[in-house]
């Protein structure tokens, strides 16, 4: 059994507009809310009866973290609770938490009589407790003891390797799932102190037992009987209520000169209504579906020296996109990722350091948010950033549309279509840029990692596979309306496939067009224009075009040769509601001939594929959302219209109903 410390710290809550600071005097009394990231390790001992004997072992559930992958044994939660102090200096509590792993299994070999082999894994899926806390505070620290009842909701999953299992049914490939809802006891320690006004961070050790428990696997004619401990190490940040403030609502970031940490919940529902299919290809829109995806993120944010930043943005995601995020070149919804999951699940998607370079007097100042610390900086100055982030962080942006928590939610309109940007399938990846700020221009250089492979979990570790991007920026006013342009090039370097090589090779064997036989070291280029110009206090608009190499196949992003997207935000200050915002847009995404005969022959692009396309025609979308506040949250109501989708005049059009409720702090 191994454990090992966390990798960092963070906190969760809802939002809530900040306030006067109160006197916090540390009572260590009430109730607080907050989230933690830490490091799991365990062990499980099973037993499998079968007819022809009884097989027994260990599986250890331990992972170490895969920088390129992403994965490790590692947990992002939540947790909860209330503490009451008595006269004489000890605190009794009660806290509950949740839980979610990244990669949290234990898998072990099964061999038969006759030389048949199956794999047997566990995953925890999610997990979490409930347990009372005594403790007592040692110069304001407070030092405790935990225990309580644990859950956890396993993944059983058995895979016929080779041969048929001995008195069943299941042959090579055949794979059985099960559930297991395991009950537990947990115990622990752990101590908490106050780090800023009603702020305190903890460490934590728990251990938790989970009995053992029994499940049939009747096509392998098995049945399996097994325990689970597990042992987590965990730093947390929780936010306490103040009991002199109660009709207060939300949360307030830390107010230190040193860190601080914000964070965000955004849940998105997505329905395509019944639409014209004649037939469906591996990577097409399915009709009368809904899907939904939820995440929060958090951004723990320190200042090691002057003009230095560490951030670190942990994240649970869970959902999926309409189709499994398929079908439409530009996908409705940028709060879907290139692959989902049933349960939540922690990625550590952000963590790098920022440098400002201050070059001149004049400065302006830096309003607080997520990855960004409040204060000043020289209006001429340089930045460097290094380690894990998006490309579009930093290229691409745009005031009106490039939020899908905040403003449009469809791919096309919150970055450029055809900027094929560095990243792995959640949109990140590991690079560096340089951004020079003089006067009215900006000028950006930056060199980023690419995936092993196009459009895959898992980035390349030798760098071997790279992208060159570069954007200058110039600042304007036009009747006193601030606006900016921009122009974004990007060099894609590594192992891709043309589309001509593709179809000749489908000639040739006469199966349809696979990009990926035919993929060598080349190069991809793009470039594109990003407009943004206010009109009016309350109503802006922008404009995204961009082209790119159309004869190969795009490496990351999706399969956009050249678009055209133009739109407007307005306040709702027109007509007495001045904290809502209406948005209004239009996109035209387009293909090479020789792409929609790549599609045409069968082949599958990163997010289109009908397995023909007889009748190609431009993609076209339009976009209309409202938002609007909900007492500590944001509610927006989206429509989308697709015609064309993934290029296919036959199928279509459609039309998709969304909902967005978001808090922040």
């Amino acid at each position: 059994m191994r454990w090992t410390v966390t990798l960092g710290l963070f906190a969760l809550t809802t939002a809530g507009a900040p306030a006067a600071e109160p006197d916090h005097s540390w009572a260590w009394d009430g109730g607080y809310i907050g989230g933690n990231l830490g490091y799991a390790g365990g062990s499980s001992d099973w037993t499998v009866a079968s007819p022809h004997g009884t097989q027994t072992g260990t599986s250890e559930f331990w992972r170490g973290f895969d920088a390129f992958k992403g994965t490790g044994s590692y947990f992002a939660g939540l947790q909860a609770g209330y503490n009451y102090r008595t006269p004489v200096g000890i605190v009794i509590g009660v806290e509950t938490d949740f839980i979610a792993p990244n990669t949290f299994r234990g898998t072990r070999l099964l061999e038969a009589v006759g030389g048949s082999q199956a794999s047997l894994s566990e995953t925890v899926e999610m997990a979490g407790s409930v347990r009372g806390r005594l403790g007592f505070i040692h110069n304001k620290w407070l030092i405790y003891g935990t225990a309580g009842y644990a859950w956890s909701a396993d993944r059983l999953e058995r895979a016929q390797l080779t041969g048929t299992a001995v008195g069943g049914s299941a042959m090579a490939g055949t794979m059985e799932k099960a559930t297991l809802w395991r009950n537990g006891l947990a115990v622990g320690a752990g101590v908490e102190v106050p780090v800023a006004s009603k702020w305190t961070a903890s460490i934590e050790y728990l251990f938790t037992a989970f009995g053992a428990q029994a499940v049939a696997l009747p096509a392998a004619a098995q049945h399996l009987e097994s325990d689970l401990t597990q042992q987590t190490l965990r730093l947390g940040l929780n936010y306490h209520f103040d009991a002199a403030d109660p009709k207060r609502v939300g949360l307030e970031s830390p107010k230190s000169d040193s860190w601080t940490v914000h964070a965000q919940t955004t849940y998105v529902q997505q329905y395509a209504v019944p639409f014209r299919s004649p037939y469906v290809g591996q990577n097409s829109l399915i009709p009368n579906q809904t899907r939904e995806t939820w995440d929060a993120t958090f951004y723990v944010g320190w200042i090691p020296w002057r003009g230095g930043e560490i951030w670190l943005n942990p994240e649970i995601d869970q959902g999926f996109g309409l189709s499994g995020t398929l079908g439409v070149a530009g996908f409705s919804s940028g709060e879907a990722y290139k692959l989902g999951a049933d349960f939540p699940y922690a990625r550590l998607p952000r963590y790098f350091l920022r440098q400002t370079i201050n070059l001149g007097d004049e400065s302006e100042k830096a309003e607080a948010g997520p990855n960004q610390f409040e204060g000043t900086h020289s209006t001429n100055r340089v930045v460097i950033t290094v380690g894990k982030l998006a490309v579009t962080d930093i290229f691409d942006n745009n005031k009106y549309s490039h939020d899908a928590r905040a403003d449009f939610l469809n791919w096309a309109l919150l970055d450029t279509g055809t900027f094929d940007y560095a990243a792995d399938a959640w949109g990140y990846t590991y690079g560096a840029a340089v951004e020079w700020y003089e006067g009215k221009w900006t000028y950006r250089v930056g060199l980023f990692d690419l995936s092993i492979v196009p459009n895959s979990t898992d980035l390349d570790p030798t760098f071997a596979q790279h992208q060159w991007v570069g954007e200058v920026e110039r600042r304007h006013e036009i009747n006193g309306q601030p606006g900016k342009i921009a122009v974004t090039a990007f060099l894609t370097h590594g192992r891709m496939g043309s589309f001509a090589d593709a179809i000749t090779l489908s000639h040739t064997t006469g199966g349809p067009a696979d990009i990926a036989a035919v993929r060598h070291f080349q190069n991809r280029t793009g470039i594109s224009f990003n407009l943004e110009q206010q009109l009016s206090t309350d109503l802006g608009v922008f404009v995204r075009a961009g082209i790119s190499d159309g004869s190969r196949e795009p490496f990351e992003f999706t399969d956009v040769d050249r678009t055209f997207a133009t739109g407007l935000a307005m306040s709702g200050k027109r007509w007495g509601r001045p904290n809502d915002t209406l948005g209004v847009a239009g996109i035209v995404n387009g293909i090479s001939s020789v792409h929609e005969a790549f599609l045409n022959a069968g082949g599958l692009g990163i997010l289109v594929g009908d397995g023909r396309l007889l009748n190609p025609g431009t993609e076209r979308i339009f976009e209309m959302y409202y938002s609007f506040p909900v007492l500590s949250w944001r509610a927006t109501v989206d429509y989308q219209f697709v015609e064309y989708p993934a290029y296919n005049q036959d199928r279509g059009p459609v039309n998709i109903i969304g909902t967005r409720l978001r808090a922040q702090f």
